[in-house]
């Protein structure tokens, strides 16, 4: 351990305790540096001839160190008497009166522009063929989901599988119906009867057991669930294997340990646990896919975006009627999401002790609190008797 020292000239050298002294030193220890007055004492005690004094360092005493007196009550230092001053946010606060200022503007325009034609809107908004329209995309939209999601939970098995076989099968079938645009799909399933006019069941490359019409069995409607549903099938295969794999696969060892059965293991432990990374991106697709069911208007059938155009092709009334089909795709979405929201909070048990509230909480909570507050007297003022007179 060395310390350094300084010299009357300013200088500084380093003594090391270790090595012997030099002639005329001090034979004592040498005191390390401190700050204070004490470093001014210099120590010429038995320095030789022509030999430089040396500065002796002491530590100051206990007493110098003072402590730091609280500041009294009432004077402008106490912690109490401080005043806290929220952060200000200018520019977020332009930036949200910007966005009303425009959303006003948009809203004004819906109501006074005579373009929209809101009187024509009101008259074709629930006719019987608008209606009916409605109820034929929401029948593709469940056959396309139902259909889709089925067989894209075998195609995603394949994938999952360890044959590379079966793999390579699952990959191709992905790959295939993600690169084909949808509207190609449904024209190709329409006119499969003039590629196929019979297919049938028997043994392959051999005689045939059971056969039937491609014309008769493959109608519009049919085909049109088919492509939408092979066509759903390859991005849901995808979503429930990217669920699947997120699964830690630590919970599979220890079920294994357990002895919980492989079926078991997947329907309690690995199913419930997917499902909150499958449901998000799933409700994504069947939205997508609600508002992807126009796309069969190239096949004939009447669903909502075909009637309407059939109409304002008649009237010629054509922005209140593509106005008609907006809202009922806003309509019909908003409860799909409404039906994600609380599916999602139904599978987020396992993750969450105590979910958040939901929106119809949350709003009954602020009306209890009003009336609470409303109930509540003011300050000064004694809360009126529930008893009798005294």
């Amino acid at each position: 351990m060395t310390a350094t020292t300084g010299t009357a000239s300013g200088t500084g050298r380093t003594e090391d305790p270790g090595a012997p002294a030099e002639p005329g030193a001090p034979a004592g220890p040498v005191t390390p540096a401190g700050p204070g007055p004490a470093a001014e004492h210099i120590d010429a005690a038995g320095a030789g001839a022509g030999a430089a004094p040396v500065l002796v360092h002491k530590e100051p005493p206990a007493a110098a160190v003072l402590d730091r007196e609280e500041p009294p009550a009432g004077s402008p230092d106490d912690p109490e008497n401080l005043r806290i001053v929220p952060a200000r946010h200018p520019w977020r606060w332009a930036a949200g009166v910007l966005a009303l200022v425009v959303l006003a503007q948009f809203a004004h325009g819906l109501a006074t522009n005579p373009g929209w034609d809101w009187p024509t809107f009101r008259a074709f908004f629930s006719t019987t063929t608008i209606l009916r329209s409605v109820w034929i995309t929401l029948q593709l939209t469940f056959y396309g989901t139902a259909l889709g999601f089925l067989l894209g939970a075998g195609v995603a098995a394949l994938r999952l599988s360890r044959s590379p076989i079966l793999q390579t099968i699952g990959w191709a079938y992905i790959w295939a119906f993600r690169s084909i645009p949808l509207i190609v799909q449904l024209v190709f399933w329409f006119n499969l009867s003039y590629l196929y006019k019979r297919l049938g069941v028997g043994i392959p490359f051999g005689p045939t057991v059971w056969s039937f019409d491609t014309i008769g069995v493959l109608g519009a409607m049919g085909a049109a669930v088919l492509g939408l549903a092979l066509h759903q099938a390859a991005y849901a295969a995808e979503i429930i294997r990217g669920g699947i794999i997120a699964v830690d696969g630590g919970q599979l060892e220890a079920a294994s340990a357990l002895g919980i059965p492989r079926l078991r293991q997947a329907w309690r432990i690995v199913l419930p646990q997917a499902m909150r990374g499958i449901l998000p991106a799933a409700a994504n697709e069947v939205i997508s896919l609600f508002k992807g069911t126009s796309i069969v208007y190239v096949m004939a059938i009447g669903e909502l975006f075909y009637q309407v155009q059939v109409i304002y092709g008649r009237t010629g009334r054509v922005v209140p009627l593509l106005m008609v089909a907006t809202v009922w795709y806003i309509l019909l979405t908003t409860l799909l999401s409404i039906g994600q929201y609380y599916v999602e909070r139904y599978f987020a048990r396992g993750a969450q002790r105590t979910p958040p509230p939901t929106p119809l909480q949350r709003a009954r909570g602020f009306v209890r609190n009003i009336q609470a507050t409303r109930r509540t007297p003011p300050a000064g003022r004694p809360a009126p008797s529930l008893g009798g007179r005294s």
